[in-house]
């Protein structure tokens, strides 16, 4: 069997695929935290806030309207996707006023991706609610981490609502950004799975001096209440909210770390346009079966791939006949999540030669290493798409951030 990597570690448990959701939350967020306390933190303050569609209690109801009920909320802040998910992925997401609350939105995914001192002049606090899924290419993190920025260089306090890590508090896998690579999918130097709720990773940026000229700001986190490490999030009884058109629940998070850094090539290899966003990784030519033959001989722990055949609804492959393997996550804890996508890069070589996902994308290599952190992994798998001589390196700073990151935890 191939060992589990010193990127993850043990303590979920098969609850993650079984379906149930609690009636009744065991985790509070930190916005319903911050209503218990009476919106303390905001008390007679102008409050600009940062959300989206995910930004909801546990009844669903939206962190916006809370807030403008309950406190002075000046502005609201939209991020990728914008404040009520009406964007796709990477629509510029323009300024605008809320239709239901008559509240100006400033773009943070258009003309500029920080708050301007304009906006920032209008609040004294920016609070921060939006579900993350705890992969770097992920652009939520990439908007926190500017907005302490901007509130650092303005004298704003900034209010993080803490929600569950849907990977967990464990799991830490792939390197740090090399200089030369970042980008905002990839604005800070963290694992690409880091193993941190949005909130820890908060104090870890602003702690450890990552924020663009080593500055700090006003930083205040609500915690959740129930919530542990080991924790899937099934077990909190939270609702999910889909955090963009392709993550549609709280599995596909699990997947997107599994195939996302590939389907910068061709997102149609790994499902979207299909049913299956992140779920999948097929081929036009090669032999479904033998792949999964292939794929499965390596013995991943906690992984199983099944044969399947698909023509996808839209992107580039509309229509087109695909085949390949669908992956099955048996054991969330052991699956080493981020290797999944390069050892099939290599494995559909093995079977055809000619396959070559990185011919003729030569204008996807940037993009593909920002999100990589460098161009180590794609420079080795090029040169003989054997992902052995890579891999010692994707884990390789596991061990010193985790050491590192131990000081920001919140809940054990």
């Amino acid at each position: 069997m191939k060992k589990i990597p010193a990127t993850v570690f043990l303590g979920w448990t098969i609850l993650l695929f079984t379906g149930i959701q609690n009636a009744e939350s065991q985790v509070k967020t930190g916005i319903e935290v911050l209503v218990e306390r009476d919106f303390d933190l905001l008390a007679g303050k102008r409050v600009g806030l940062v959300t989206n569609p995910t930004g909801v209690d546990s009844q669903l109801r939206s962190t916006i309207d809370i807030l403008d009920a309950h406190v002075n909320l000046i502005l609201l802040f939209g991020p990728e996707h914008g404040v009520r998910g009406e964007f796709g992925a990477g629509d510029h997401v323009g300024d605008q006023v809320d239709d239901r609350t008559g509240i100006p939105v400033v773009s943070l995914y258009g003309s500029s991706r920080k708050p301007d001192k304009d906006a920032l002049e209008q609040v004294d606090v920016i609070v921060y609610d939006i579900q993350d899924i705890g992969t770097r290419s992920y652009t939520y993190i990439s908007t926190m981490g500017l907005l302490m920025e901007a509130a650092a260089e303005t004298g704003k306090e900034v209010v993080i609502l803490d929600r569950p890590n849907p990977l967990g508090g464990i799991r830490v896998e792939g390197p740090l950004v090399d200089d030369g690579f970042h980008s905002f999918v990839s604005q800070y130097s963290i694992p690409y799975v880091y193993g941190l709720t949005c909130g820890e990773l908060a104090l870890y940026l602003n702690g450890e001096g990552l924020l663009a000229g080593g500055v700090s700001c006003n930083l205040h986190v609500v915690p959740m209440e129930g919530w542990d490490r080991s924790m899937t999030f099934e077990q909190t009884g939270l609702p999910w909210v889909p955090t963009s058109p392709h993550i549609p629940d709280h599995r596909t998070a699990f997947y997107y770390p599994a195939t996302g850094i590939i389907g910068e090539l061709d997102p149609s290899m790994i499902g979207i346009g299909y049913t299956l966003p992140f779920q999948v990784l097929v081929t036009g030519s090669i032999d479904a079966h033998l792949l999964a033959d292939a794929m499965n001989g390596l013995e991943l722990d906690g992984i199983i791939f099944r044969p399947i055949y698909l023509k996808p609804y839209y992107m580039e492959k509309q229509g087109q006949e695909l085949q390949g393997v669908q992956i099955h996550i048996t054991d969330p804890a052991r699956a080493p999540l981020t290797e999944i996508q390069f050892w099939f890069l290599q494995e559909a070589h093995k079977l055809d030669p000619g396959f070559d996902p990185f011919e003729g994308r030569e204008n996807r290599y940037r993009m593909f290493d920002q999100v990589c952190g460098s161009d180590l992994v794609r420079s080795s798998l090029m040169n003989d798409f054997d992902f052995t001589r890579a891999e010692s390196y994707w884990n390789s700073q596991v061990e010193s951030f985790t050491k590192t990151a131990i000081q920001y935890y919140l809940y054990k």
